[in-house]
């Protein structure tokens, strides 16, 4: 299980780790703790599925317990293995273990239906006969009850018939249900005889064809919870509603299934500038607006590990934002600045020119080239440094120099000063242009008594520092500068293709260190002055890698609204 990530503060308390410790101070549960995680194997974790798992197995982990990872595979028209396989290696990449405890709701088809006879037996079930639009109008409305379905008087003879052909596959899909008896005048529509069973011909990925019957999630999530003697059952806040039909389901069956876990509801992450709804990123995925679920300006795991979020800076993020009863809104900036902090620590620095502009010392040797160390750490002198190859024609970003520089301007200008970094201080003596006008070339003098490093150099003071790359020795390298994925701040409540950010990827070639040709799948760093940069793990090629930009050194985006 993973440990708590470095340099953060001790969990924060909360209400739920106040309910769970007057459970242990109180034995409630014989000082045994167990959670679980339960995703639906129909689609790809996102950041909200982060913080619940982060919540789940860090409460494991803090009270000594286990937490159970449990696929909750009830509905075969929409979930897959491949599904299945990026959940476990989420969970995973995300630092978690749950031990021998993982399990699907399919493992329990046969007991759920033994249970399900059991309600009927009791006179707690029955098999109605309605379509799906009748029992929704019978159902009522927040403000009129619900009537009685006229199949709600079947015996339990009749109903337990009826229920065990539909096992046997004697009934078209619809024609059948089997629905809890309970109040169709409850306050609460989801106690209006829900349904807990229904026909469904469809191959189940683990079960084949075995079953023709399904549960809903409501009986299949508690009677699975019970199974696995879970303590607490947390969930988001959406569920709150449906906690008497939990409660309901595991206190009909307590002579067959003694143990009730107890449900807990927190809410659930909104985060800005992004959208967290299942249907609105697969809409997303399907219209070709992103490219596939690890699209790296996606909130799903897989595209903020290819972006090069970190698992450690995600867990950081997660206890940064607690555990609250009331649906808020999480700034963007906030993740962001978790990820910063833990790379800023973590990455080495190496060099990258975006946008090259050549500068030539005059009065360098032709052909010479000298070596000048870089720290791979500022911070860090203890991890070294790296050759950057020196020579008479460098590579600069053309936004440090200006022919015409504004006020407070302190890098490249007509006959004024710079250092450039790790290496000497040179004065710029001219420029070439094209034919448009546009500065092709810098030439510049450099003082070889101001080498960075060595005596009397630091006496040279100059106000500029600019970076820079040798034109023989730098590497050309595709870099995917990505960005939010929206303008605007609550972007599941606009239109999500009109809210879409025009700017959330740019694809430049850049130079970049000779070193980084050799940089391998998710190795990461910091590009002086642009930002943290990871090495695609699905794109590039063994001596060819492509980086892409996780966040920039800032958030450029504070305060900025629309």
């Amino acid at each position: 299980m993973s440990e708590t990530t470095p340099g953060a503060a001790a969990p924060s308390s909360n209400f739920i780790r106040q309910i769970i410790e007057e459970d242990v101070r109180t034995g409630k549960w014989r000082g045994r703790i167990a959670t679980r995680f339960p995703p639906e194997p129909n689609g790809y974790l996102h950041l909200g599925h982060a913080k619940s798992i982060c919540l789940n197995f860090g409460l494991a982990r803090d009270y000594g317990g286990e937490c159970h990872l449990r696929f909750d595979d009830t509905n075969p028209v929409k979930e897959e293995q491949e599904y299945v396989d990026s959940i476990i290696d989420a969970v995973r990449w995300l630092g978690f273990d749950w031990g021998d405890h993982l399990h699907f709701a399919s493992d329990y088809f046969e007991r759920f239906y033994g249970f399900a006879e059991h309600l009927i037996r009791r006179g707690k079930a029955y098999v109605d006969s309605l379509g799906a639009e009748e029992i929704r109008a019978y159902r009522g409305t927040l403000t009129e009850v619900g009537r009685d379905s006229p199949y709600r008087a079947r015996g339990a003879d009749e109903s337990l018939d009826l229920f065990r052909r539909m096992r046997a596959g004697e009934f078209p899909d619809g024609a059948h249900v089997l629905r809890a008896r309970i109040d169709m005048a409850s306050p609460n529509l989801n106690l209006r005889d829900p349904v807990l069973y229904r026909i469904r011909r469809a191959t189940h990925h683990r079960t084949g064809d075995a079953w023709c019957i399904y549960p809903m999630y409501d009986y299949a999530h508690c009677v699975s919870d019970a199974i696995e003697r879970i303590t607490h059952s947390i969930c988001t806040l959406e569920f709150e509603d449906h906690r008497p039909l939990y409660d309901w389901v595991l206190d009909e069956l307590a002579d067959v299934l003694p143990w009730h876990s107890r449900q807990v509801e927190f809410a659930r992450l909104n985060l800005t500038y992004t959208v967290l709804s299942k249907r609105k990123l697969i809409e997303l995925v399907g219209s070709g607006a992103v490219e596939g679920w690890d699209d790296p300006r996606l909130p799903t795991l897989a595209g903020v590990r290819r972006r090069g979020f970190t698992p450690e800076a995600i867990r950081m993020f997660a206890e940064r934002i607690g555990v609250a009863k009331a649906d808020s809104w999480i700034e963007m900036g906030v993740l962001e600045d978790c990820l910063r902090e833990d790379l800023n620590e973590r990455a080495p620095r190496r060099i990258a020119v975006l946008d090259p502009l050549r500068l030539t010392i005059d009065n360098y040797p032709e052909g010479a080239v000298e070596s000048c160390e870089a720290p791979n750490h500022p911070q860090h002198p203890e991890r070294g440094t790296r050759p950057l190859p020196f020579s008479r024609e460098l590579w600069i970003e053309r936004e440090d120099f200006a022919e015409t520089p504004p006020r407070g301007f302190f890098r490249l200008a007509p006959d004024a000063e710079v250092r450039l970094r790790y290496a000497y201080v040179v004065r710029c003596t001219g420029v070439e242009k094209d034919a448009a006008g546009r500065i092709t070339t810098v030439h510049c003098r450099y003082d070889p008594d101001t080498r960075s490093g060595t005596p009397g150099a630091a006496s040279r003071k100059v106000k500029g520092n600019i970076h820079w790359l040798s034109t023989a020795h730098a590497q050309s390298s595709e870099l995917r500068l990505y960005d939010r994925l929206f303008r605007v701040p609550e972007a599941g409540a606009a239109d999500s293709r009109e809210a879409l950010n025009p700017d959330s990827k740019r694809i430049l070639t850049a130079f970049t260190e000779p070193a980084l040709s050799q940089a391998l799948p998710e190795e990461r760093f910091q590009f002086e002055r642009h930002g943290y940069f990871i090495a695609d793990r699905s794109d590039g090629a063994p001596g060819r890698p492509v980086f892409n930009r996780a966040v920039s050194l800032r958030d450029s985006w504070s305060g900025r609204r629309g």
